[in-house]
């Protein structure tokens, strides 16, 4: 079992073969018959059964040395803990912003730079979280108010532990956002299930949202990572964490975060409500990757990251630091053509 007597679940492969794990540290215990956490839900909702129990029921597998395997030294390395082998299209992975008071402070000050005018006055982006305040957590069995919700990508642009963070040829800047994201997948009625909880870098440019917010959809089309251990119904009401970025060796920037819905001004039962009226994400089968928001981002305190940067993004409760490198890819030089039957 997990940290905090919570299953905490980890995928992990040798380039040929997968294994699903469960880490007891220092060690992670291998599962027998499944091959994906993805594959393990599948098999719960068919036979009915709770995920840690079947869990527990397959963990007769090899044991492994968690070390190894995270510091890089084990034939087995971390993939993100969630995904559809061969299918990224199965996987569709969003996010809601402004719900956390850092996240509206930090989009506060970006919408204003430079505008003395609008220094006074009160942005969308304030609007919508004052809204969010004020309705974002009905009571048992009401509907609250809608928050900011925006589209990443399908499972293509998940990335596991330690992978790189792409600022892609088009981009005008990176930035971490150190979050929890919520892990779903929808049974053949249509239901959502939650899965569990894990530690996300939701990574955007800033930059480009900056120069107006109606940029945020594009601002959001980038990697991200998550992981590296997915947390089966974890304790959501006060989670402390830090995000730090490491530059040449060092630490450049360092922030203690909160999440969790003490510190979030929308429940989770209405963030999840929310995303899933819609018909289309209710698709059977369907895999759901929810970013929750953050409290700090390090471009509000001048922060531009760069090639060869690490952002580490780690949560109490939640295992071990998520880490990704940071990679520049070149300019785009020409544009994208598209090419026309004949």
């Amino acid at each position: 079992m997990g940290t905090q007597g919570r299953m905490h679940l980890v995928q992990i492969t040798d380039g040929v073969s997968r294994r699903v794990a469960i880490v007891e540290e220092p060690h992670l215990r291998c599962l027998k018959g499944v091959g994906s956490v993805y594959e393990l839900a599948q098999r719960c909702l068919r036979q009915g059964s709770a995920l840690t129990e079947l869990a527990d029921s397959l963990a007769t597998g090899e044991e492994l040395a968690y070390d190894a395997v995270y510091d890089g030294k084990a034939a087995w390395r971390l993939l993100a803990p969630i995904d559809v082998t061969g299918q990224p299209s199965r996987v569709l992975v969003s996010g809601t912003g402004l719900t956390h008071l850092g996240s509206a402070r930090e989009r506060q000050a970006m919408h204003q730079a430079g505008d003395a005018k609008a220094a006074e006055a009160i942005t969308d982006s304030m609007r919508m979280f004052q809204w969010g305040v004020d309705g974002g957590r009905p009571a048992e069995g009401a509907i609250g108010i809608a928050p900011e919700w925006f589209y990443k990508g399908d499972g293509s642009v998940l990335r596991g532990p330690f992978e790189a963070l792409e600022i892609p040829g088009h981009a005008e800047a990176g930035g971490e956002e150190g979050e929890l994201s919520g892990v779903y997948v929808i049974d053949d009625e249509g239901v959502p299930h939650r899965i569990g909880i894990t530690q996300g870098n939701e990574f955007s440019d800033h930059k480009f949202e900056k120069r107006n917010y109606l940029n945020l959809a594009g601002s959001k089309l980038r990697a991200c990572s998550i992981g590296p251990e997915l947390v089966v119904d974890p304790d959501f009401g006060d989670v402390r964490g830090e995000v730090r970025i490491e530059r040449a060796g060092g630490t450049v920037w360092y922030r203690k975060i909160a999440s969790g819905e003490e510190n979030m001004c929308h429940s989770l039962a209405n963030l999840e409500h929310h995303h899933f009226k819609f018909a289309g994400h209710r698709q059977p089968g369907g895999v759901h990757v929810h970013f929750f928001g953050a409290d700090a981002l390090s471009c509000g305190d001048g922060v531009v990251l760069r090639e060869g940067d690490v952002a580490e993004v780690r949560f109490d409760g939640y295992g071990r630091a998520l880490r990704n490198r940071i990679r520049e890819e070149g300019k785009i030089a020409a544009p994208v053509r598209v090419q026309a039957f004949v």
